[in-house]
């Protein structure tokens, strides 16, 4: 079996066994006080805090986010340096395009005189 097959079954396991130790604390709990109250309503309270907690701190993190990420740039101004940038490559793509038909024409003139001679 491979590593993650056994984390695998590990968390299944896992999972399995807290989900019927918890039905079995509410619908069937012993007679143990906590903190002045039987252990059912304890199980309760602390599911509902662990669940509140848990939502107001992701709903804390997207806020947290939210307000330290800079905000993106207009696509106006996005669009103005794409169309620069493609100036910027037609330009060089005329120059070299200006530099072979000169090369070009120096080597017609060159062979020419060649073949004259």
């Amino acid at each position: 079996m491979h590593r993650d097959q056994i984390v695998g079954w590990g968390l299944f396991g896992g999972s399995l066994a807290i989900a019927i130790i918890y039905v079995w604390l509410l619908f069937f709990p012993p007679p143990i006080k906590v903190f002045g109250m039987s252990l059912d309503v304890f199980v309760l309270k602390l599911t509902g805090a662990i669940a509140v907690c848990a939502v107001g701190g992701i709903v804390a993190w997207i806020g947290y986010t939210l307000a330290t990420t800079p905000p993106p740039k207009p696509i106006e101004e996005i669009e103005k340096e794409l169309e620069e940038e493609l100036k910027k490559l037609e330009e060089e793509l005329k120059k070299e395009e200006s530099k072979r038909e000169e090369q070009k024409a120096e080597e017609g003139s060159q062979t020419g005189s060649q073949q004259s001679s």
